[in-house]
């Protein structure tokens, strides 16, 4: 039996999609959240400014040499309190789990009203808290102020392009080299670009601030003040420190819409490059489609051809995967936990599709701070009930008897793995004194979320997909299982999933590199489309690798295809974690123990879930490959 190849009209279906795709690719700044509706000022009108946690960022021989983020009220900081205390603002549940901490703040500003060195307060630091402050300048350490959902900037010029772009967050201090004790900013310059709307209302479009290091002397009865200071401000250990807190604002108009104001943030990363990016995985996706199309168009065809031939003077005994029909379908070792595996692996994948769907439909827009992780989250807990049908129902298909058992490790085996790793992530951060850290509140309602919703889904799941009828193989399993002869050296389980895992490495690992830089170094990742790309690029790498050695494995006499296509597919998610490590030496220097426990405790979360992802596609896609095969030839 001849097998269905794409034709004509599907080749020219799919051709059609794949532009569409790329269109889309390119509209990298159309994803504002149509829910989000623009502020008009009034001339005059207050204008809250909104303080962040610190976070950090590349020191002065651009390395990040920590990872833990601290709150802005801080006591060892000292920064300038509003009157009544900071007020916390209302935040999603992804931002809190991302470690947003957002405040009120003490600074004034009234719309188009200039205001020129305005004192926040007088602060005295004490010489013990000096060390802690020079030592969080010089390791890089940010401002993250908000005006209006904008963050705070500076200007930067990016390396390769020479473009000018918008980078997040203004430095804490600065030191020139050879220099023992850094400048501590305590003056700073703001200044608001906005649209006008009409005669009479006004808009944000942009954020800047150029910070200072001055030594400044108020006095009470001066009727003016002054912010020229010539010499810097410096905390020293030996005593304490008198430090003054002034602003300046500056009003400026600005052509830029509110809808595009995002725009300027959002130039950091070179499209040239992920063009590229694209183009690498788009090759390797064609060479694995050109050898796959290869074996299905010719050797497995003249295979299945032989195999039917009724020609009884040419009877010869069997060989190849034919050899190994009555075993290729027999319930492998440990199938609970295989069942369990995939059923976790269907759950990542709808997440993640239906995530980047929505992203590149554009409802996930970086003014809504956390609006990413937080649909992340609530999808994975609802493709709750996916992981329960998938694995109760493989689970049954297998010969399973106990529906309690496959229920219970669904619900307990990939969520309590990334629960006990989170907490352990969780107790660094507090014990670190870290504002990233997830109070207890927040915690309590994930496991709430997780107990009230996610395992009810997973328990009706995996009852129906109990109930539904088990896929049973095409041919007859044999009650003895054959001996599995002497196999050659690439084709033994661990070269041969080394093998198979760099190929898919080899077409994600541009995009990682970017998305490991969004999230250490705290950029705004906005690239859906090509994100979206890659994916797909990803799940067809996978599905082809996995099917390839799936289809050399038995052409050895080798029946063990099930644990072999997990594992082979998910190998990725070992290169992964070593291009953790590398990125580790080449962009970071962690100093304290607690940065490598977060920064690697991470590594492992993602590689975790990366394995299940990619192991469930690689299983999923070799069991249709062979279910088609053997349905294919006849069977005396």
């Amino acid at each position: 039996m001849r097998l269905d190849i794409l034709n004509g009209r599907w080749r020219a279906t799919a051709l059609s999609i794949a532009a569409g795709l790329l269109a889309l690719a390119q509209q990298s700044s159309a994803f504002y959240l149509p829910g989000i509706a623009p502020h008009d000022y009034k001339f005059g009108d207050k204008v809250d400014l909104l303080v962040n946690s610190l976070t950090p960022s590349l020191n002065a021989d651009n390395k990040l040499e920590s990872v833990l983020s601290y709150n802005y009220y801080d006591e060892r900081f000292h920064f300038c309190r509003p009157e009544g205390g900071p007020k916390a603002a209302h935040e999603s549940l992804g931002s809190i789990l991302f470690g947003d901490r957002i405040y009120g703040s003490g600074f004034k500003l009234n719309m188009l009203k200039d205001s020129s060195c305005q004192m926040l307060c007088k602060q005295t630091i004490p010489g013990k808290d000096a060390p802690f402050i020079n030592d969080k300048i010089m390791k890089g350490y940010n401002y993250n102020w908000l005006i209006d959902g904008l963050p705070a900037a500076m200007i930067k010029i990016e390396d390769r392009t020479q473009q000018k772009f918008y980078s997040v967050g203004f430095g804490l201090g600065s030191e020139e080299l050879g220099q023992e004790v850094p400048y501590f900013h305590n003056h700073y310059d703001i200044t608001v670009q906005y649209h006008t709307v009409d005669s009479v209302h006004y808009r944000v479009v942009g954020v800047l601030v150029t910070p200072q290091s001055k030594n400044t002397k108020f006095e009470k009865d001066a009727p003016a003040q002054s912010c020229d200071a010539t010499e810097p401000m410096k905390l020293t250990p030996k005593s304490d420190n008198e430090v003054v807190f002034t602003y300046s604002v500056k009003w400026v108009m600005s052509d830029k819409s509110w809808a595009t104001r995002w725009d300027q943030y959002l130039q950091a990363i070179d499209p040239k490059i992920h063009w590229f990016s694209l183009i690498n995985s788009a090759v390797i996706v064609m060479f694995l489609s050109a050898m796959l199309g290869l074996i299905l168009m010719r050797a497995l065809h003249k295979d299945i051809a032989r195999y039917n031939a009724d020609d009884t003077e040419d009877l010869q005994e069997d060989f190849g995967w034919k050899l190994v029909h009555g075993d290729v379908f027999r319930p492998p070792q440990s199938f609970q936990y295989l069942s369990v595996l995939l059923g976790s692996g269907y759950q990542l994948f709808w997440m993640v599709l239906t995530t980047l769907v929505i992203a590149l439909l554009g409802f996930l827009s970086p003014s809504s701070r956390g609006s990413l992780t937080t649909a992340m989250l609530l999808l994975y807990i609802i493709f709750g009930f996916s992981a329960g049908f998938n694995s109760a129902h493989t689970y049954h298909s297998f010969g399973g008897k106990s529906l309690k058992r496959i229920v219970i490790m669904t619900t307990l085996f990939v969520p309590g793995v990334c629960w006990t790793l989170l907490m352990l992530i969780n107790l660094c951060l507090m014990a670190a004194n870290s504002s990233a850290a997830a109070p207890a509140g927040t915690l309590f309602g994930v496991m709430a979320l997780w107990f009230v919703i996610s395992i009810p889904l997973t328990i009706a799941g995996a009852y129906f997909g109990y109930k539904r009828k088990t896929l049973d193989p095409p041919v007859r399993v044999n009650q003895i299982p054959r001996q599995i002869p002497e196999q050659p050296w690439y084709l033994r389980p661990i070269p041969s999933a080394l093998m198979g895992g760099v190929l898919t490495f080899g077409a994600i690992f541009i995009e990682l590199y970017f998305i490991m830089n969004s999230i250490w170094f705290h950029k705004v990742y906005y690239v859906f489309g090509f994100l979206f790309l890659v994916f797909v690029i990803l799940v067809v790498t996978t599905a082809e690798v996995t099917v390839l050695l799936t289809y050399f494995h038995l052409c050895s006499e080798d029946y063990r295809w099930h644990w072999r296509s997990v594992y082979t597919a998910g190998a990725s998610a070992l290169y992964v974690f070593l291009y953790g490590v590398f990125f580790y030496f080449s962009r970071l220097r962690l100093a304290s123990f607690a940065s490598l426990v977060i920064y690697f405790g991470w590594m492992t979360i993602v590689c975790l879930l990366f394995f299940v992802l990619t192991g469930a596609i690689g299983f999923v896609a070799s069991h249709l490959f062979i279910r088609r095969i053997y349905s294919a030839i006849k069977i005396d």
